[in-house]
């Protein structure tokens, strides 16, 4: 049984209260490690030690920044492997998939931000008689609250740019997936970092993360999770005048349209649907078919799916591992019940694979493909985040763009076709924050990300992020 521990101050000590919480592996139901139930006490402790640091932090160069990012990477490659298994453990996650996405993003985003940190330049602006020139200050302690699916690599999607730009750290991430974020503060540890530039504090959100949205000493939030949490984080952290950055959730279109090269259509809607298991904010659970070609894809797309091999994350060949928690798994169990409620036909899945008795006490649940809804039922309106897939036709690009913004969620959403004009103009009157023609989740760390609508508010990536995690100051300067 591991212990994790905060990370505070470059030292790992326990919370206060003395109190912890277990943590299982979603895939066997077993308890293999606890966290500690840190509350209000710890995260000030944790602030006090950001504050400390952040003189020193913010005082180095550029240059010696963007190195320390460039360490804190190649120290988290030599530990990829180590990386990539605890992720698929602790999540549940296929590991083919823990290696491709989560160890090997993790390491690219230090890299890419000390990159990108190196390549900014500074504003300047002239008039007739004067210079004005902008500078990038610190915002000083942020605050970085982090979810299940995607553990460090959204961790280190956020502590990268805020590091970069002289920020310290408090950071939270979630209770059900700590793994990571502890292997993240071993590396910080044995590199050296310096102590308090990044704190790493375990624990309920209504408890540990509150704290830290509402602590007076924390300037910027930035918030991965549900619409509900982030309605809280907002409420709190708006009266106090703090930075806000809010990735939330989504409901997003699948739109194939009847001129679609089809083995790209099935095999991208498909990933898109059940990737992560459907755990990712990204996928695309509306899957909108233009009635002319709805037949042929509908029976393509139920064999694509039903190939997928369904089993032990750890195994090499798995590609569809179990949810992340039995809680969880309950809640979309819910959802395809609610469905065949409202009228809708099962066409694969709504149920638990038979698998080894290892895996018994395993979240896991078939990926699951309902058609026969109405576009504006809450099965195909309202957020499930798990493996279920709604199938709707459609007869004309207006009614599919009127379909695809039916919803209170703007983040994410995918247009297949061959007309690649048609694509863009499609993908244009699409209220969403992304949207991708011909592919889905191909992402350059460049462009902005981020939602509309109920899901979420600002941007971040690239240089938005840097811009986020900084002040930007004028200096004007009347010319001799």
């Amino acid at each position: 049984m591991e212990e994790i521990l905060n990370f505070i101050g470059g030292k790992f000590t326990p919370c206060s209260s003395g109190q912890s919480i277990d943590n299982l592996a979603p895939a066997t139901g077993e308890v293999y490690s606890k966290i500690p139930r840190s509350d209000a006490t710890d995260v000030d402790i944790a602030v006090a030690a950001a504050e400390s640091a952040q003189p020193a932090w913010s005082a180095l160069s550029r240059n010696e920044r963007s190195a320390w990012l460039v360490r804190i990477a190649e120290a988290l490659e030599t530990r990829s492997e180590e990386i990539a298994v605890a992720e698929s453990r602790d999540t549940g996650k296929p590991i083919s998939l823990a290696r491709a996405v989560d160890s090997t993003r993790s390491v690219n985003n230090f890299r890419f931000f000390a990159k990108m940190l190196g390549e900014r330049q500074q504003e300047t602006y002239a008039m007739s008689d004067a210079t004005n020139h902008v500078v990038d200050k610190p915002i000083g302690v942020v605050g970085l609250i982090t979810p299940w699916n995607l553990p460090l690599y959204l961790l280190s999607w956020k502590i990268a740019p805020a590091l970069a730009m002289g920020n310290t750290v408090v950071a939270k991430p979630s209770e059900l997936t700590p793994m990571t974020a502890h292997l993240l503060c071993e590396i910080l540890a044995d590199i050296g970092l310096p102590a308090g530039v990044v704190n790493v504090v375990h624990g309920y959100g209504g408890e540990c993360g509150a704290a830290i949205v509402a602590h007076p000493k924390v300037g910027a939030i930035s918030f991965t999770g549900g619409t509900a949490t982030g309605r809280v984080v907002a409420a709190s952290a708006a009266p106090m005048f703090k930075k806000l950055s809010l990735e939330l959730g989504g409901k997003n279109a699948t739109i194939i349209l009847e001129d679609a090269d089809l083995d790209l259509a099935v095999a991208g809607a498909a990933r898109a649907a059940f990737m992560n298991q459907g755990q990712v904010c990204l996928c695309g659970s509306r899957i909108f078919i233009a009635d002319s070609i709805r037949p042929e894809f509908t029976r393509r797309f139920v064999e694509q799916v039903e190939k997928m091999v369904v089993g032990d994350p750890s195994f090499e060949d798995t590609e569809f591992g179990s949810l992340v928690s039995h809680e969880h798994r309950d809640k979309v169990e819910s959802y395809i019940e609610l469905a065949l409620r409202e009228g809708g036909t099962i066409l694969s899945g709504g149920a638990r694979p038979e698998l080894s008795a290892r895996l018994d006490s395993g979240a896991f649940l078939l990926p699951t493909i309902i058609d026969g809804l109405a576009q504006d039922s809450r099965c195909a309106s309202e957020e499930i985040f798990g493996p279920v897939v709604t199938l709707h036709g459609f007869s004309s690009d207006a009614e599919v763009i009127g379909f695809a913004n039916s919803t209170e969620y703007g983040l994410a959403g995918s247009v297949w076709t061959t007309d690649l004009g048609r694509g863009r103009a499609m993908a244009e009157s699409i209220d969403s924050g992304m949207v991708w023609v011909n592919c889905w989740l191909h992402r350059d760390l460049r462009v902005p990300f981020g939602g509309t609508k109920n899901s979420g508010v600002g941007r971040e990536g690239g240089q938005r992020s840097l811009a986020f995690y900084s002040e930007a100051m004028n200096i004007c300067i009347l010319d001799d």
